[in-house]
């Protein structure tokens, strides 16, 4: 760690503890909530998802745990404690030494996040170098092209002399990944790791996503509106809406019993083969608009698409509830949902 740090090191159970999160950006309407007190918090070697439609925040989340929020954009709350240390008190200095490091990212689009004048080994090298003192180039460049092995890029060593442009899109995100991981981070956050890519290629990225856990011990947390990787992929999920947490379960449990009205319905949306939907039944779509985040409802953020709404959802917003009893497994690991149905539990709730 960064000597900037000091002594700010506290305990933490997990690996990343981030409790309160708030993210706002200032416009010319208005100030805009984007993460608003978001509550994460990651394993040493776990996968923990964050799921929601584009726009639920869960982007801007991992932007501000490694200080990537730009203008008008600002972190205005919270704690992220990373290894015991606040990611958020952290000054430029402090937050690169561990972004990239300690800390990797890969981006939604690897196209863009690739430099088209460098090749992808120069690329990569240089980000093993700039966080590690001493290594030649000869070194660096053995180094990459073991990574590329690693990740199963085909030819590891012609690939090293490769420009982005002429890589697949699966092989640029793959390159991506081995950027992530030259340096062998405690923690990847991986957004949209398999966007636009075709199926064939997801899956193949997402299995070798569970096997440099397996290797490496690297904890994710994978960012996705697709729960087909959620589902395929994480330990724990958080379910995110208007900037807000509105589920946190293990993986299973979610997916076997939702207990927040937007997440069954995010389940209900999902194309299946066979099962009880007949061949003339339209999808389920979830009606209604996201919210104007400049303009939140004064309750719950979701009871005006909510098809079972009460008049307390439209006056009050609940914090997040115990629901494990409501799920029948009052004895396992935190079932949260923000959602007064779930006070029928008889459990408590926290903010």
């Amino acid at each position: 760690m960064s000597d900037t740090q000091g002594d700010t090191r506290r305990e933490t159970a997990g690996l990343l503890e981030i409790q309160g999160l708030k993210t706002q950006f200032r416009t010319r309407r208005g100030v805009v909530p984007a993460v608003d007190d978001v509550s994460v918090s990651v394993g040493r070697g776990e996968v923990v998802g964050i799921v929601g439609e584009s726009g639920c925040g869960k982007s801007v989340t991992s932007l501000s745990l490694l200080g990537l929020v730009t203008h008008p954009g600002k972190v205005v709350g919270g704690s992220a404690l990373f290894d015991g240390v606040d990611l958020l008190t952290l000054d430029n200095k402090g937050i690169r030494a561990i972004r990239g490091r300690d800390i990797s990212m890969i981006f939604q689009e690897p196209m863009t996040s690739l430099n088209p004048v460098y090749t992808v080994g120069q690329q990569v090298s240089e980000c093993l170098r700039s966080h590690a003192s001493g290594v030649s180039r000869k070194a660096a460049r053995a180094s990459v092209e073991e990574m590329f092995e690693m990740v199963g890029i085909p030819e590891p060593r012609a690939r090293l002399d490769a420009w982005p442009h002429q890589l697949s899109g699966g092989l640029r995100q793959r390159v991506m990944i081995a950027m992530a991981l030259i340096c062998k981070p405690k923690l990847l956050i991986a957004d949209e790791p398999t966007t636009a890519l075709d199926v064939t290629i997801e899956a193949q990225i997402l299995a070798l996503m569970k096997d440099l856990r397996r290797d490496t011990g690297t904890a994710i947390m994978l960012i996705s509106h697709n729960l087909g990787v959620i589902a395929e992929t994480c330990d724990r999920v958080y379910v995110m809406y208007a900037g807000r947490v509105m589920e946190e379960a293990e993986v299973f449990e979610l997916f076997d019993s939702p207990t927040h009205p937007y997440t069954r319905g995010l389940l209900a949306s999902m194309p299946r083969i066979g099962g009880e939907r007949g061949p003339r039944k339209p999808l389920y779509s979830i009606r209604g608009n996201v919210p104007d985040m400049q303009q939140l409802p004064k309750g719950c953020r979701f009871a005006p698409r909510c098809d079972f709404a009460m008049a307390r959802c439209v006056e009050s917003e609940p914090p997040l509830l115990d629901a494990s009893h409501a799920t029948g497994n009052p004895g396992g690991k935190p079932h949260l949902s923000r959602c007064w149905l779930a006070e029928a539990s008889g459990a408590g709730g926290q903010q």
